[in-house]
């Protein structure tokens, strides 16, 4: 997502703040995902780690990033990204171990856009 090393945001989950327990889900666990820039000058790939808890994607990893996404019914996902002055959204599908989907955003390269695909770990 917009060179989503410098876009890379953060779930700044919908819950940094207390919230109370979550019902788990069929998506709940560490993911894999590699985001892929198919048009755009943002670096061509990036692999994070995220954690999903309740449906809700937290960033697992240390860089500043905010993201603020959930997986729905189906896998459905949508996630929105942000980091410094680039930001972005994606949306897709997740399964049992695998998924993909689309995303776009803006950073300080301009537009970019690309795919993005996760696997359980």
């Amino acid at each position: 997502m917009i060179r989503f090393g410098t876009l890379s945001a953060t779930l700044v989950v919908l819950g940094t703040l207390a919230q109370p327990a979550l019902a788990r889900t069929p998506y709940d666990g560490s993911w894999s995902v590699l985001i892929i820039t198919d048009r755009g000058s943002c670096d061509r790939a990036y692999r994070y780690a995220i954690d999903i808890d309740g449906g809700i994607i937290r960033y697992a990893g240390q860089m500043g990033m905010n993201f603020d996404g959930r997986v729905g019914r189906g896998g459905r996902v949508r996630v929105n990204v942000s980091a410094g002055g680039s930001a972005a959204s994606g949306s897709g599908r997740l399964g049992r171990d695998y998924g993909g989907g689309v995303w776009r955003g803006r950073g300080a390269t301009g537009s970019c856009s690309g795919r993005w695909t996760a696997e359980r770990r």
